[in-house]
Formats: C-alpha cells, structure tokens, sequence
C-alpha cells in the first residue's frame, strides 16, 4: 500500500475552537482520512509505549507558536515520510495500534455512524451476496460474514479476499486494490461515491496446488468454478478452439472438478489482468496489457506490422522493484506550500536477470502500478513460504501466512472489541464499537447467518471470441533494452520505495 499525505487543509475546530491544520492521508492516491497533528502525536505515543522508541521512525517535533506556511509544508513532509516507514515496517505496519487508529480516522472523516447496514459483495461471476454488518466492521469481519453466508468453511476463508474493483461499461473489473486490514470496507466503498465501484470475492493465492485444498469443500469448488468460467468467458485465460470445446464438454456433464483440472493447464489460469497501459519494454511507450499469475508478470504488447505478442518476467529473477510516484508541477516549474496538485503518475519499475550477468531496469506506467506491486510481493511470500515448507492453509485461532489470511487470531479479536470501550488518546466518538458486534461474536468468531446463499452455477461457456488474436512469445532478441531512469524533467517525485526480493537469491543456472 502507498501512504501518502499530499495536501494539507486549514478547518475550523467543533463549536467554533479555534482553527487547526488537518493532514489528509491517502493510500493508493485516494483519501483514506484527515486527521491533526496531535492524533499523529498520540499513535506514536501509543506505538512508543508497545514496542520501544528505538524501533520507531523520527516523528515531528512539538512546536510552541504557530507554524509559517513554510513549516506546515515541512511537517507535512515529515508525516508522509513517519506514516510511510511505520506501514513499511513489518512489526509496527501490521499492528492493531496502528490498523485500528487508521479505521476509526477513517470512520471518522467520512462521518459514518456505527449501524447495521446491508453490504452487496459480488463473486467473480457478477453473482450478488448481501450481508449485513455493521459500518464499523474491518475487513476480516465482512470476509468471514461473507463465508458464513455462502457457508464457506473457516478454514478456507484464508484463501479468499475482499477486493475493490471499479466496473467497467462492458462489465469487466479493473482492480483497484485487495482491501487491507487498516480499513472498513463499508466506509471504503461508499466514500468513493460511484456506483461503479464494487467489492468483490476472489482467491487471493497463486500457486493452483493449493486449488486441491479448496475443491475439497463443496462451496469453495463453487466459487473456484465459478470464478475460472468468468475468467475464460473475459478472455483472461487463453484458450484455444479445441480446448473450448472440450470445457463446455465438462460443462455439459456438470463435471466441475474436471473443468478445473484442464482450466489449470491452460495459459493465464488464476492470474489477474490489469487495464491497458504503457511499458518501456521492448521499447519506449509500447503499449502492453499486464498479467500477474504464476510467479511472474506478463506483457501482452503488439508491436508496429506484427501479430499480438506476450513477454514473461518470472518473479524469481526480479532483483528489486520499486514503485514510484509523480505529480506535475504547476506552471513555473517550482514547488510551494500548500500547492494544487495535479493527477498522480505511478510506475512500477522492477530490476530484471536478463542474462547471467545482465540486470536491467523495466517500467511499466500504470494507475495500478501500486496493485501489481502488492501481487509480486504476495508472490513472493507465497514462494518464500513454500521453500519454507509452509503452507498458507488457514488453521483455527490463527493462519500460516498473514498475506494470504487474516492477521488476528480469536484471542486477539476478542481483545479489541473489549479494548475498544475505553477512551483512545489519539481518537475517540462515533467510531467506537457497537454493542451488537459483540452480540455478533462467539468465541472470537461471527455468528453463522441464518439464511445462507448457494453459489450459482454459471452458464455455458459462449463460443470463442473470433476476434481474439493467438500469442506467440517474444524472440530472445528483443531483450535488449535501453536502460533510462524513473525521474523524468517537469515532476515532483516523491515515495520512491524499493522491495528487496528475497526469492531471488535462490536463483540458480536451470532458471537462466
């Protein structure tokens, strides 16, 4: 996730207080909430006391008189740079402290009551669930409402995730982000103020073995089914003539596990497709189409006078990667405090193993450049956990990989609700936890609903699309690339932040 504060507001305090500075908080270039400098104050108090002032970043100092325009701007600077080291650190970026300070600035900001509401989260097929939850809950309380009313088993839901998604004209969904923990989903999507914007159930792991897992059960052999004919029928799987026939076939007999078994040989099974966007590889401003699946990214491009290409870029050879941010300056070329901010310009830039003694640089420029930053580091997790000899199955009371499942376990959800009733330092009021949430939980988990949905079973699969051009990969040749670096004249970078890839120090000569 891309933390970031890029403006700052002056607002009058309740009741006619006087005025302060509010500092906007955006992930991923959308508001997530406003909050003051002494809320800030009072989460690094709290993160001081739990985990020792000598794991934290530096935070701002306290000022006496009021600040100059000048040192807001450099408050404001230093903030975005705190908020970014403390979500970046593994230990302090996935603390309650921290998760919950975020949602209740978030409730709060928007100005949402704690109510029981009705949500709409759809499955991949366009398939509508509604649950009702409270306006309050985070993200694990509306994924496990959603398994209890598809009467999804506990130890499956760790293989699912809740996803913002924008619908597109045609029906198809452009990714926005997998909804994080530090966030209430209610409040994420109803602030958007667009109908275009939905929630939606999807697996969120990569390696197709642990697809075994999920087929045991019967509604999560559902959703995987339902999930692979809608992503065949998008054109995100490739199929040919021959194996489309072969898949209706299954269809015909209602042989679902089958359908799977041969969906999962097929080119781009379980990978997520992004928007049309612009990469420097095989050339300057090529146009491309990114696929993340399978432990690597790829490129689907045309170049000028040949047939669609595809080129792959396995997660294992990525050096590092990088995602960078950029707005255009106003006329005049100069920064200033409290400046008009253009659009945000992302790109995602990854350092590759072309040859055994040759990394280069590849950038794709995308608004979802931050989207597919989170796919090759859950990649890698996933990768890294596997050599490991771990599994990401969910066990009860807690899950083997906090990527791919909800972080807290039983014991721990039990523990805020109860928490949640006394006064918080650094925020307090309406976000503060419903009575009927704790009426919602036994034993640290949520009720089972009382009406439960079947997943329903998609129609057959249309004939293929003629208009669909067959792939062929990109030649060896074409690997070589100018190199040229993120910053361009003319922008204002800022949150220039570099993944290290642990997967790649197990490369050895039968990769290359």
């Amino acid at each position: 996730m891309h933390f970031s504060i890029p403006e700052t507001e002056s607002r009058s305090g309740d009741s006619g207080g006087s005025a302060y500075v509010a500092y906007n908080i955006h992930v991923n270039g959308v508001l997530h909430c406003r909050v003051r400098y002494s809320q800030l104050l009072g989460l690094h108090e709290q993160l001081r006391k739990e985990y020792g002032a000598n794991v934290l970043p530096a935070f701002p100092p306290k000022k006496l008189f009021s600040l100059t325009p000048a040192e807001v701007e450099q408050r404001r600077e230093q903030l975005e740079k705190y908020m970014q080291a403390v979500r970046q650190d593994p230990l302090l970026g996935s603390s309650e402290t921290f998760n919950s300070f975020l949602r209740r600035a978030q409730q709060e900001t928007q100005q949402v009551p704690t109510e029981e509401v009705s949500l709409e989260v759809l499955l991949s097929n366009g398939q509508k669930v509604l649950v009702n939850v409270l306006t309050s809950d985070q993200t694990e309380d509306v994924l496990e409402a959603v398994a209890a009313k598809l009467d999804l088993p506990d130890d499956l839901i760790g293989y699912f995730s809740l996803f913002l998604v924008r619908e597109k004209e045609d029906g198809a969904f452009s990714f926005v982000r997998k909804l994080q923990e530090f966030e209430l989903p209610y409040v994420s999507v109803t602030s958007l103020r667009s109908q275009e914007y939905k929630i939606v159930l999807r697996k969120s792991y990569w390696d197709s073995a642990y697809d075994d897992d999920v087929m045991e059960n019967r509604v999560g052999l559902n959703l995987l089914y339902a999930q692979t004919v809608a992503d065949i029928e998008r054109g995100w799987i490739l199929v040919t003539k021959e194996q489309h026939r072969q898949l209706k076939s299954l269809q015909e007999k209602v042989s679902k596990k089958e359908f799977l078994r041969l969906a999962q040989t097929l080119r781009h099974y379980g990978y997520l497709r992004f928007d049309a966007c612009v990469a420097d590889f095989p050339e300057k401003d090529c146009p491309v189409v990114v696929s993340a699946g399978n432990s690597e990214l790829s490129l689907q491009l045309r170049l000028p006078g040949q047939q669609l290409r595809e080129g792959s870029f396995r997660v294992t050879r990525m050096r590092c990667w990088r995602v960078t941010s950029s707005v255009p300056l106003p006329s005049g070329g100069t920064s200033s405090p409290g400046r008009g901010r253009g659009e945000v310009r992302l790109e995602l830039a990854f350092e590759y193993l072309m040859s055994k003694d040759r990394l280069q640089w590849v950038t794709i420029t995308s608004p979802q450049a931050i989207m597919m930053s989170i796919c090759l580091q859950s990649m890698v997790d996933e990768l890294m956990v596997k050599k490991s000899g771990g599994s990401i199955r969910k066990v009860r009371g807690g899950c083997a990989l906090p990527a791919f499942c909800p972080r807290a376990d039983a014991s721990e959800r039990e523990g805020r609700a109860q928490d949640s009733h006394g006064s918080d330092p650094a925020l307090t009021g309406a976000s503060r936890l419903h009575p009927q949430m704790l009426r919602r939980r036994v034993g640290g988990t949520l009720r089972r609903s009382d009406s439960q949905q079947a997943v329903k079973s998609p129609p057959l699969l249309e004939s293929p699309d003629a208009s669909r051009e067959s792939m062929v990969k990109l030649s060896s040749k074409l690997s070589a690339v100018s190199l040229r670096g993120i910053g361009t004249p003319g922008t204002d970078a800022s949150a220039s932040d570099v993944h290290g890839n642990f997967a790649f120090e197990g490369i050895g000569d039968e990769d290359l």
